[in-house]
């Protein structure tokens, strides 16, 4: 099953954005440190500072290839079952949509995403923490889209966020929950393309390129178990 294909009855929402250009992003950088996290006041302050920055990523997707830099990765996995049809009020669509709407589905060994919960999903900064050899680094995403819909036959929703000035990478990603009605099963579906971005210091760019496949794979394999845990 391709979760990204089109359906019948689907909404899209699109945030309006504004890409930024190479030079503008080179104005901003990660806020890191060695050995802790960050404080509630500090993680508030950079909220606030990522609110108007601007998209790194092209607002098409035929933009995201491999010609101009972007490498792309993606998973998909069974998360669980209920009964045939559409899905139950409160069952494990549903609850597995809560789940990806306050990011729960991200192993927090690797990364935190830290947001305003009164925020709208559509349009939502989020500061992603990403944690590396006990590094952290603080990057600036945006969700830009929301999909939500169904047909005869499959029901699906799920958002994309691209990333922001500033952030160790450009490039977007998607997550997008789908529920079979013949058989009741829902996988959820992680679709990335992206492209270093830009680095504190040259040794994070160095680092960068040696570990990021292995924490990337690591991530979205715990991300499909943290979904089935939590439901």
């Amino acid at each position: 099953m391709n979760a990204e294909s089109p359906i019948h009855s689907v909404h899209e929402a699109v945030a309006a954005t504004e890409e930024s250009e190479a030079s503008a992003a080179e104005a901003f950088a990660a806020e890191w440190r060695f050995g802790r996290g960050f404080s509630d006041t500090e993680l508030g302050d950079w909220l606030a500072k990522i609110a108007k920055r601007p998209v790194t990523t092209p607002q098409t997707s035929t933009a995201l290839t491999s010609e101009a830099g972007y490498s792309h990765y993606g998973s998909e996995a069974l998360v669980a079952s209920e009964p045939p049809g559409r899905p139950l009020p409160d069952g494990p669509f549903v609850l597995a949509r809560g789940v990806l709407e306050r990011y729960e589905f991200s192993d927090p060994r690797i990364v935190v995403g830290h947001f305003d919960r009164r925020a709208p999903l559509l349009g939502r900064s989020m500061l992603l923490e990403l944690k590396v050899l006990g590094l952290h680094y603080l990057c600036g995403v945006r969700v830009g889209a929301v999909r939500e819909g169904h047909d005869e036959r499959r029901t699906q929703f799920g958002y994309r966020y691209d990333t922001l000035a500033g952030h160790v990478e450009a490039g977007s990603e998607w997550f997008l929950l789908t529920k079979d009605h013949e058989s009741g099963h829902v996988h959820l579906g992680i679709r990335a393309a992206w492209r270093p971005g830009e680095f504190p210091n040259w040794w994070s760019r160095v680092g960068f390129h040696l570990v990021s496949r292995h924490y990337q794979r690591a991530w979205h394999r715990l991300a499909h178990v943290r979904v089935r845990e939590l439901l």
